[in-house]
């Protein structure tokens, strides 16, 4: 099952409060990124593009496969991964969105996810995948969290704003939108809340899924 929808994966972060880049963490005999990746293999989606910045070339020693991603798309788990470097990732996560999205050769809808923010279960991630609107965003007891599905005109104009200006931001930006272009999809998954900032968040969910 295909899908026009492409999942964008972003993990270009300094990663200071974790002590090691956040996709390289040891998750269940393998690595982080590498499940957030199975999670989304579990659903239509085919196409994932991953932007990394700061740390980009333990990712490479790590995952040898993902320095040839760079300039090919490489096929893992039935999907086609591409990845974007964010040569200036000191302007923070929306810059290295920005990069991502330049490189995108796509008309339709992107999924956004922060490499900190677990993917959540497939059943909801699929229905997120399904509903269409401007912006979707999946809501747990009234709170907003991750991933964030974007349409194609909306991500458009992102690529229009000055990386530099403290106005660009996913969230200012989704302010902006008319209340009526915004679904929310409630879940019964308080994954989409989480936030893998610190050792001691990682070492707690840890604890929570195995």
């Amino acid at each position: 099952m295909k899908n026009s929808t492409a999942f964008v994966l972003l993990a270009g972060g300094k990663s200071e409060r974790m002590g090691v880049a956040k996709g390289l963490l040891k998750y269940k005999q393998t690595f982080w990124i590498l499940e957030q990746l199975n999670r989304i293999s579990k659903t239509s989606i085919t196409n994932v593009f991953i932007g990394l910045g700061y740390n980009y070339q333990y990712y490479f020693d790590a995952i040898p496969w993902f320095e040839d991603a760079v300039t090919n798309f490489v096929d893992f788990l039935g999907l086609h991964i591409k990845i974007s470097i964010n040569k200036h990732p000191q302007f923070g996560t929306f810059s290295t969105l920005q990069t991502v999205l330049k490189e995108l050769d796509l008309n339709g809808s992107v999924l956004l996810n922060p490499i900190d923010n677990p993917i959540l279960n497939p059943k909801e991630l699929q229905e997120i995948i399904n509903t269409d609107n401007t912006v979707v965003i999946p809501n747990f007891k009234g709170k907003n969290g991750h991933p964030i599905k974007m349409d194609f005109n909306f991500w458009q104009q992102l690529l229009t704003l000055d990386k530099t200006n403290a106005t660009s931001r996913l969230d200012l930006q989704i302010k902006k939108i008319n209340p009526t272009k915004i679904s929310k999809v409630e879940v019964l998954d308080s994954t989409i809340l989480r936030n893998l900032n610190s050792k001691k968040d990682w070492i707690l969910f840890l604890n929570e899924t195995n």
